[in-house]
C-alpha cells in the first residue's frame, strides 16, 4: 500500500484536522500494516497552503483555488501509485482530499464508484452552501454536480460514474442535499437504516450498489462514528457508528475485495483526547485491509 499525507484545513470551519496525518501515523499506522504482512511505502505529505497566509477568497466556496491546487498533487501521487500497483491510502486533513484521491483513480481506470462512510452528505454546492466550506461539497464535485468553479484546469473531474455512490451513516443533511438527492440514483444509508437493518445488509448493498467498471474507492470521514468513541473531529453529530459497526464495515469491505482505494479524514488531533481517533483509525485502516479477530 502507499500512504499520502494530506495535511490540508482549509475546507473545513474549524482548525486543526491538518494534524491528523501525524496523528494517525503516530498512533502506529506503519506497524500495524506491517503486523498484516502488507508492503508499506510512505510517500509523505504534500504540499499545502496555509490559512494564516492565504486569502479566503469567494465566501461560497473558501480557499477554493488552493484546494484544487493540493488536490491536483494529491491526484498525481494517487495515480502513481495506482499505476503501481500500489493500493492508496490518503490520509487527511479534511475531506476535501478526497477530490485528489478521485481524480488520480480517474486518470488511471477511468470514471468509478465510492462508499461515503460520513455523518454528512458532503453534497453541497457554492449556491446551497450554508457555510462555503468546501468539505461539504466534496461528493457533488466528484459527481460533477458542485457547478463550474470545480471544472476545468484538466484534472480529473467528474471521477464518479453516475449512479454508483452510496452513503453509509448519514445523519445531518443541508435542504440542499436532500433536493439533490432526490435527483441520484445513488444509495443512502441512514444510521436510522443502520438500526433497522444491520451494517452487514447496509454494507453489502452500499457495495452491490457501487461495484462495477473503473475503480471502487471507500471515504472514511471519522465523524461517521458516534464522537464517545471518536471524540477528535471537527464536525461531531451523535448517534454515529459504534466502534463494533465502524470494525464491521471495515471488514466486509475487505472481504468483498472491491475497494481500490481508501481515504480516512477529518482526524482532528485538537480536539482528540490522547490521540484515542487517531489510535480508532489505525485499526479500522487495519480491517479495511483484512485484519480480523480470528
Amino acid at each position: 500500500m502507499a500512504v499520502i499525507g494530506a495535511a490540508l484545513d482549509l475546507g473545513a470551519g474549524r482548525r486543526g484536522v491538518d494534524m491528523g496525518p501525524s496523528a494517525i501515523r503516530y498512533a502506529g499506522l506503519a506497524a500495524r500494516i506491517a503486523d498484516l504482512g502488507h508492503e508499506y511505502v510512505d510517500l509523505g505529505n504534500v504540499e499545502t497552503a496555509v490559512a494564516e497566509a492565504t486569502a479566503t477568497g469567494d465566501e461560497h466556496a473558501r480557499f477554493l483555488p488552493q484546494i484544487k491546487e493540493t488536490s491536483q498533487r494529491i491526484a498525481g501521487l494517487v495515480a502513481g501509485a495506482a499505476r503501481d500497483e500500489l493500493f492508496p491510502v490518503v490520509l487527511g486533513g479534511d475531506h476535501t482530499v478526497a477530490l485528489g484521491t478521485l481524480a488520480g483513480l480517474r486518470d488511471v481506470h477511468g470514471p468509478g464508484g465510492a462508499i461515503w462512510i460520513d455523518a454528512h452528505g458532503d453534497l453541497n454546492s457554492p449556491e446551497t452552501s450554508p457555510s462555503g466550506n468546501v468539505h461539504g461539497m466534496v461528493l457533488a464535485a466528484a459527481l460533477g454536480l458542485a457547478g463550474e468553479r470545480f471544472q476545468g484546469d484538466g484534472w480529473g473531474l467528474p471521477a464518479l460514474a453516475e449512479g454508483r455512490v452510496a452513503l453509509v451513516g448519514v445523519r445531518a443533511l443541508d435542504e440542499g442535499e436532500r433536493a439533490l438527492l432526490g435527483t441520484l440514483d445513488a444509495r443512502v444509508f441512514t444510521m436510522s437504516d443502520v438500526d433497522r437493518l444491520g451494517v452487514e445488509r447496509v454494507l453489502r448493498e452500499a457495495l452491490a450498489h457501487v461495484a462495477g467498471s473503473g475503480f471502487v474507492h471507500v471515504s472514511l470521514d471519522m465523524d461517521a462514528l458516534d464522537p464517545d468513541v471518536a471524540p477528535g473531529v471537527g464536525t461531531p453529530v451523535r448517534g454515529g457508528l459504534s466502534y463494533r459497526e465502524a470494525h464491521l464495515a471495515m471488514e466486509l469491505i475487505a472481504e468483498s475485495a472491491l475497494a481500490s482505494s481508501l481515504d480516512v479524514v477529518e482526524v482532528n488531533p485538537v480536539l482528540d483526547r490522547e490521540n484515542e481517533t487517531g489510535k480508532l483509525a489505525v485499526e479500522l485502516v487495519a480491517s479495511a485491509l483484512g485484519a480480523r479477530i480470528l
